[in-house]
């Protein structure tokens, strides 16, 4: 049975949902911030240093600015490893070791072996970056790009210190897929049609490939929408399944 705080977060937040974004190509950056602030929404958001539409990456100093308001306003942070970088495999031995593509940084679209030491000093290196240019510690989370893993290497990250974080399977919210064939108005009806309590929902703050951007577009229909239906937003400092394993990484 619940008490103290997480009693009154049940009574306050019966039907939580978790909206996170990944990092992307930051054109849309300013617009999902006016929507969340507007309606009074605390999201997650996982950062990676991806190629952005002002010739630089998404940590860089162009966007320290943006990163610090996010935090003024209550938003938490996280790492989705600094260089982007695609768990490929596992390779066989002893010790764990991985086979890493970059997608970001210098080395991008080249495959490297990398043991846990340097696959946990990428997932940091983007917490320290974040927690420079915010002034706030992000939560000792992550997100592997692609959401690929394995078990060895979500065990070598929860040996430094970082648990993953994946989605819902609803709470794909689809802004990845093309826009020719998943329109906003299909994503945004199925997504209010399938998501539950407890999902955590994943949104990206811009996608390349995408024609007609899924954010803002449907960001707001979709906030408001659940909001409609008794649902109510919490950041993953909150989540049940990672309030303890926060907790004991402060």
């Amino acid at each position: 049975m619940a008490t103290g705080a997480d009693a009154w977060a049940q009574v306050a937040c019966p039907k939580p949902v978790y909206l996170t974004f990944d990092t992307g190509h930051m054109g849309i950056a300013p617009l999902v911030a006016e929507v969340l602030k507007r309606q009074d929404v605390r999201v997650t958001f996982f950062a990676a240093a991806e190629r952005t539409q002002t010739d630089g990456d998404s940590l860089d100093n162009h966007w320290a600015p943006w990163w610090k308001a996010r935090a003024a306003e209550g938003h938490e942070f996280a790492s989705h490893t600094y260089d982007h970088a695609y768990w490929r495999g596992d390779i066989q031995g002893t010790e764990p070791r991985f086979r890493i593509q970059p997608s970001a940084g210098a080395f991008a679209g080249r495959q490297f072996t990398w043991d846990a030491a340097q696959y946990c000093a990428d997932v940091a290196k983007s917490s320290e970056r974040l927690q420079l240019i915010t002034g706030k510690k992000p939560l000792p989370l992550f997100r592997a790009p692609g959401g690929k893993t394995s078990p060895r290497l979500l065990e070598a990250a929860k040996g430094c210190g970082y648990a993953h974080v994946g989605w819902a399977p609803a709470g794909f919210l689809g802004d990845e897929l093309p826009s020719e064939k998943f329109s906003n108005e299909k994503l945004l009806e199925q997504a209010l049609a399938r998501i539950q309590a407890g999902d955590i929902l994943l949104a990206h703050l811009g996608i390349w490939s995408r024609k007609d951007p899924w954010a803002p577009a449907a960001l707001e229909p979709l906030i408001v929408g659940l909001k409609a239906r008794g649902f109510c937003f919490q950041t993953l400092r909150q989540h049940p399944a990672y309030r303890d394993w926060i907790a004991a990484h402060p």
